[in-house]
């Protein structure tokens, strides 16, 4: 990292599509790296492919990187600097540093089938490299289709990744490179030099498919006189058998994390551990502790397997550490609009799940108490009639207590104190059957502190009728 010159780092993705996780991720690390070194970090929107960018997608990263909390420091958008670009292009074209093509595409493709063939990497011939003026002009004034070309030169482009350290490309086996489709429309490896050199970004930190696009953009860098950023080329993420992530094994769209109930703070969490790794043994970190500690040269080189059930297993952390009230809140987009979670029930679901997407299912028996069968009250298979004395003698139980004192803690003290504890079971399951309907549930004295005790008593009552053995 340089001393004379402010960090400076660019987020720049394509709105061609929802947010992925690994862009997400991308973005987060230079967020980061830029918060770390007291630096700006630039949202640039490289929307020049206006056939596949649309605003929704535009909309979909901006929402996704203030859920995570990544706010920017500037912003901009490629469609609005195309003048920009052609200035460029046209410069170089001046120079004869870039050239028309006419190549048919087909043409090309024969040319690309035949060098695999021979077991040659494919490139450019540069057919079209040594045309004369007078060609060129009478092929452009007739409208013959073409692009533009970045000569490439045969040297040796050698830098120092901040990641994995010293890359060096042989530029003879590249081809010249295509820069643009006509002056009015750049392409990526153009736009992303030009825009790097005039938003004076000190570092790219970005995914390491990019790797072979670095040697032609400092090629381009070099010809138009710019400063060379630092590099830094981040793991790629993986399913678990180490395929590039895919929908195959999970969601990759950031959005699908958050509406399914994952929490901000859980996310970055997760995502800053996808090829990075504090110098501690830690699981989790909040962004302030991430920030303090983030050293970028501590990015793995190898890729980064997307664990689901570390993330769940985090963000399950990160629910518990809500309070109530917030826990509440967060829960309310997950259950109808007539239920209102209090924090008697809150507090039995809380521990219990890993999204907040799972709330409703948890929660439901609360509010509407499902059909059950009679037999789900049988306690290991015991008989029924045994199941509705236990519940009937639970039922005077309750009714004893005053309702100022019907809560949690009392009811479990007196109630386990007239139980003998090798026999509890007989009681307490068909207890919370009654109170639930489920065979799986908070246990019956939580179910009855947040239900409270004329719910409590109607359910268990209503149990002993299902089951036909005894009058109440």
């Amino acid at each position: 990292m340089t001393a004379s010159k402010k960090v400076k780092v660019r987020f720049a993705p394509s709105p061609t599509g929802l947010l992925h996780v690994g862009n997400a991720r991308t973005a987060l690390f230079n967020w980061i790296f830029a918060r770390a070194n007291g630096g700006t970090f630039v949202l640039r929107i490289e929307d020049t492919d206006t056939a596949r960018s649309k605003p929704e997608f535009e909309k979909d990263i901006t929402e996704g990187l203030e859920w995570l909390g990544l706010g920017w420091d500037e912003y901009y958008k490629q469609s609005e600097r195309t003048d920009i670009y052609r200035e460029y292009l046209e410069k170089l074209l001046g120079e004869g540093r870039i050239y028309y093509c006419f190549c048919a595409k087909d043409e090309l493709e024969i040319q690309r089938q035949a060098m695999l063939t021979q077991g040659l990497a494919p490139k450019y011939m540069g057919t079209c490299r040594n045309l004369d003026k007078e060609e060129v002009k009478k092929r452009l004034d007739r409208g013959d289709e073409h692009v533009l070309r970045f000569r490439i030169p045969e040297t040796k482009i050698e830098f120092k990744d901040m990641v994995r350290g010293r890359i060096s490309f042989d530029t003879s086996i590249m081809g010249d490179v295509v820069v643009a489709r006509d002056l009015d429309n750049p392409l990526y490896n153009f736009a992303v030099v030009i825009d790097d050199a005039l938003n004076e970004i000190t570092h790219v930190i970005r995914g390491e498919d990019h790797i072979s696009n670095t040697p032609k953009q400092i090629l381009i860098i070099n010809a138009l006189g710019f400063r060379v950023p630092e590099f830094g080329h981040l793991p790629l993420i993986l399913n678990p058998d180490r395929s590039k992530l895919s929908k195959r094994f999970t969601d990759t769209a950031l959005r699908d994390y958050k509406d399914d109930g994952y929490l901000a703070p859980a996310m970055v969490n997760f995502l800053a551990f996808l090829g990075w790794h504090p110098k501690e043994n830690k699981d989790v970190m909040n962004i302030d502790e991430i920030v303090k500690e983030f050293d970028i040269t501590r990015a793995q080189k190898g890729g980064a397997v997307f664990d689901i059930e570390k993330l769940n297993w985090l963000n399950s952390s990160y629910i518990k550490e809500l309070d109530l009230e917030e826990f509440i809140k967060a829960t309310e987009k997950y259950i109808p609009k007539g239920w209102k979670l209090t924090p008697a029930m809150a507090e039995t679901v809380r521990g219990r799940i890993e999204k907040l997407s799972e709330v409703k299912n948890l929660v439901d028996f609360y509010f509407e108490l499902p059909e059950y069968d009679p037999e789900l009250l049988r306690w290991r298979g015991g008989p029924l009639k045994d199941s509705a004395l236990h519940m009937k003698e639970t039922l005077e139980f309750l009714r004893s207590v005053p309702e100022e004192e019907f809560a949690q803690a009392k009811l479990e003290k007196e109630l386990l104190s007239k139980l003998p504890k090798e026999s509890r079971g007989d009681t307490l399951w068909p207890v919370r059957v009654a109170l639930s309907g489920k065979s799986a549930s908070p246990g019956p004295f939580e179910i009855m502190g947040a239900i409270g005790k004329k719910e409590s008593i109607t359910r268990i009552e209503e149990a002993i009728k299902k089951t036909g053995m005894l009058d109440i």
